[in-house]
């Protein structure tokens, strides 16, 4: 069984940062692709970042650039969300996804490439 665990969420005021971290177990975590979703109230889940196998390459919505960095640590089995400069904008539920890579340097940005989720993390941004 694949789990994918998200924590760090919470509230900040806006210019602040926060962690998000998502722990997978039950996959050979060096395979898989990752990446951060985000969702608000009655509209679509909606990609913020991803990064391949190998964490050589990485890839970023444009709303988020130069203020997010995705990482992982194969060691942890562990992926990172670092934001920073958070805005109200930025609230909403935080989801990590997973899915089985065979290139050590793709990443996926589309809902669809990824087959297991996490059960997301509350992130609010206060003005």
């Amino acid at each position: 069984q694949v789990y994918l665990v998200e924590s760090g969420g919470g509230l900040v005021q806006a210019g602040g940062s926060l962690r998000l971290s998502c722990a997978a177990s039950g996959i050979n975590f060096s395979m898989y692709a990752m990446g951060w979703f985000r969702q608000t109230p009655g509209k679509e889940r909606a990609f913020v970042a991803a990064i391949s196998t190998s964490g050589r390459s990485t890839y970023y919505a444009d709303s988020v650039k130069g203020r997010f960095t995705i990482s992982r640590d194969s060691a942890k089995t562990t992926v990172f969300l670092q934001m920073n400069s958070l805005n109200p904008e930025d609230t909403a539920v935080y989801y990590c996804a997973a899915v089985r890579s065979w290139s050590g340097g793709s990443y996926y940005i589309r809902r669809s490439d990824y087959d297991t989720w996490g059960q997301g993390t509350q992130v609010t941004v206060s003005s």
